[in-house]
């Protein structure tokens, strides 16, 4: 049997983004991205969280507005190697009348029916309800706090859905 899928948002999960007024968070480091020239977006990194997530039992994916950016750009910093993505194409930031997340469609896709976890801090009761209507297997959607990133309880929370998943 394949391992579940395990899809990765950067900015919340793994860029608290939403600390920065307050300050980089302990254990973590600072880039600066350059988007275009005289744009630039500081970035906090945990380098310790690629180690942690390569140790779950799951096959990882970005599922991030970085797609492929993510490879070059967060991988690194935090000890991932090259990722498969979920390609949003025209649908990045396309808003649905039924409040479905512009990504909730297109991860369902990609997993193709295979059980997954989709770690972000984006969803909503509407994502929920999407993904048990049309996603014929298990699926965990995991808020994660952008003030915060991942932390262990994160992970617990992971490794607790593919334990059930033997069961």
């Amino acid at each position: 049997m394949r391992r579940p899928l395990l899809f990765l948002d950067v900015d919340g999960p793994l860029n608290p983004w939403a600390a920065q007024p307050h300050g980089r968070p302990e254990g973590y480091t600072s880039i600066v991205v350059a988007l275009q020239p005289g744009r630039a977006l500081p970035v906090y990194l945990n380098p310790g969280h690629g180690e942690a997530l390569l140790a779950l039992d799951y096959d990882l994916c970005w599922a991030t507005t970085w797609m492929d950016a993510a490879n070059r750009w967060i991988a690194p910093v935090v000890g991932l190697p090259e990722l498969p993505y979920v390609d949003f194409g025209a649908d990045l930031f396309a808003l649905r009348p039924d409040g479905v997340h512009w990504k909730t469609e297109a991860i369902v896709a990609y997993a193709a029916g295979r059980p997954f976890a989709w770690v972000d801090d984006e969803q909503s009761p509407a994502d929920e309800e999407y993904v048990t209507r049309t996603h014929p297997n298990a699926a965990l959607l995991h808020h994660v706090d952008p003030r915060i990133g991942l932390r262990e309880k994160d992970f617990t929370t992971l490794t607790d859905f593919t334990t059930a998943l033997k069961t």
